[in-house]
């Protein structure tokens, strides 16, 4: 696509960065097809071709207006459009370029601009868990819409105390340890039964993602350097051998740490570096998997004959953001769990999309309903999924149970044992 930039951008990191982005795309349209909002509304501006044409303007030096943030918010930020791409077009990075410049220019109103910040602030604060407890204390209480956004108190369990040689790092989170925290210690306990242990780093909080994609660019950077501060001792010293996500959202945007900062002289080569060591959980699943046949022999017997049959949603942050796809299917399904995906849609998102059900709550929950109404089909006894926004969104719209994957690969260890 031919780009001529306004003067404002040339030679700008954002303006030759996108320029680069938008010279590969030759407006084919195959990405509408996979494109969740564009399939809802049918208009060619809410599908990423026209998003790609709106952002284009903009970079040409048409003036933007409140009809193009609109569109741009829109957008789910799922990457589908990029796993069905054929010439390779890096929508998600020209989509933070575009944001960024629109809202540059394009005021938001008072009311949009106060929910955004209290999200933006409040997610990753440390006042995110007491507000979510006294949330749950009176969730019988709640209006629907707040009910669907606090999910029931959990037991967390017990985190291991052996130690073991091999160590990984895991991110503790912001939303997840407040709203689902057996699913930390689950991980621990997963890790522990096959001899890794899992180290965990407070001052590593937030990833940065909730920040960065509310336009608080710089706000979520501060916070990618602060992870990397924390981490940075055990990579420096090699005493982890991984730092593992067990929510794909992090996951996806830790490992995007080494492109962010990658203009960052202070932070350039450690972002790359905690980038090429990080690991969504399911990619240690093959060794998990290995050490766990190996040591227990008749686990997979007993998995089939007890552990619930298994429906999988796989996030777009796991398998388009991550392009990891079929991996927690096939080595589950090695251990003896009755795991399926829905034969329809699988690779559309569920329309959490991280703050999205709250700022498009009526695309959202259009998304939710049509993914639980190919996950229902399967009429199997769980859901399971693999990043903590999914999880939520999704219990929200049903009585079927909504899980991590492995918390039920703990459940199945534990019973065991």
């Amino acid at each position: 696509m031919q780009t001529t930039l306004a003067p404002e951008y040339q030679n700008t990191a954002d303006g030759l960065a996108a320029e680069a982005i938008l010279r590969k795309c030759v407006h084919c349209g195959f990405c509408t097809a996979t494109c969740p909002t564009y399939q809802l509304l049918g208009d060619e501006l809410d599908g990423p071709r026209g998003r790609i044409y709106l952002m284009k303007q903009v970079l040409e030096g048409h003036e933007p207006t409140r009809k193009t943030q609109l569109h741009l918010d829109r957008c789910l930020t799922c990457r589908n459009c990029e796993s069905t791409c054929p010439s390779g077009v890096d929508y998600a990075h020209l989509l933070d370029i575009g944001r960024k410049l629109v809202d540059a220019k394009v005021p938001r109103p008072a009311g949009e601009r106060a929910v955004r910040w209290a999200l933006k602030e409040g997610i990753p604060s440390p006042l995110f868990a007491p507000a979510m407890a006294m949330g749950q204390l009176v969730r019988p209480l709640l209006p629907a819409t707040l009910k669907a956004k606090v999910p029931s108190k959990q037991d967390a369990g017990a985190w291991p105390t052996r130690t073991h040689a091999r160590k990984v790092l895991m991110l503790a989170g912001c939303a997840q340890p407040a709203m689902a925290p057996n699913i930390n210690t689950a991980t621990a306990r997963v890790l522990d039964a096959v001899g890794i242990q899992t180290v965990v780093v407070p001052k590593a909080g937030c990833c940065g993602a909730v920040k960065f994609h509310l336009n608080d660019q710089d706000g979520g950077m501060a916070e990618m350097r602060a992870a990397i501060d924390a981490w940075w001792p055990y990579v420096l010293e090699g005493s982890v051998e991984a730092i593992v996500m067990n929510a794909s959202g992090c996951g996806v945007t830790v490992k995007d740490y080494g492109h962010i900062l990658r203009d960052d002289p202070a932070y350039a080569e450690k972002a790359a570096r905690v980038s090429a060591l990080t690991k969504d959980l399911s990619e240690l699943l093959p060794i998990i998997v290995q050490s766990l046949q190996t040591a227990r022999p008749a686990l997979a017997q007993r998995i089939r004959s007890q552990a619930p049959r298994l429906a999988f949603h796989p996030p777009c942050t796991l398998q388009h953001g991550q392009k990891l796809k079929g991996g927690v299917e096939q080595h589950l399904g090695a251990l003896g769990f009755d795991i399926r995906t829905t034969l329809n849609e699988s690779h559309l998102c569920c329309g959490s999309a991280g703050t999205y059900s709250v700022l498009n709550p009526e695309l959202s929950y259009q998304l939710r309903d049509r993914k639980l109404g190919h996950l229902e089909k399967l009429q199997q006894e769980v859901i399971v999924s693999a990043n903590i926004g999914c999880i939520t969104h999704l219990q929200s719209g049903t009585a079927t149970p909504v899980r991590h994957w492995v918390e039920v690969l703990d459940d199945a260890l534990r019973s065991d044992a």
